[in-house]
């Protein structure tokens, strides 16, 4: 009942930019974390940066100082800007968010279907 759309992606060279977007829609109740996994060929998925409302968005490590989250609570929506990409950036993308959704007690995680950002010369 819930769709995690990205947009965004694409190909860039190494020091470029680009910004993710993704729109949560459904049969929302109440929305309480979203934000940006990664997963790279022949690598686990891994965290990018997340947020929840009301407090600092949490980045890994190699992503501080290039990209930023922000959210649109009104509107399910979260984007990612990321600057001054590097190679090891490239993987697919995927939106993530904590939903719980009408008539349901418990929040469940969703995810969108992905977005390829290539970072390459």
């Amino acid at each position: 009942q819930v769709q995690l759309v990205e947009s965004g992606g694409g190909l860039v060279q190494p020091g470029g930019s680009l910004r993710l977007s993704c729109a949560a829609s459904g049969s929302i109740s109440t929305t309480t974390t979203m934000g940006w996994y990664r997963q790279a060929p022949g690598k686990q998925r891994e965290l990018v940066a997340v947020i929840t409302g009301g407090r600092d968005p949490n980045l890994a490590d190699s992503v501080k100082g290039r990209f930023t989250i922000s959210r649109d609570s009104a509107k399910n929506t979260v984007y990612l800007q990321m600057d001054s990409l590097k190679p090891e950036d490239t993987a697919i993308y995927y939106c993530y968010a904590r939903i719980r959704i009408t008539w349901q007690l418990n929040y469940n995680d969703y995810w969108g279907q992905g977005t390829q950002v290539t970072v390459s010369s």
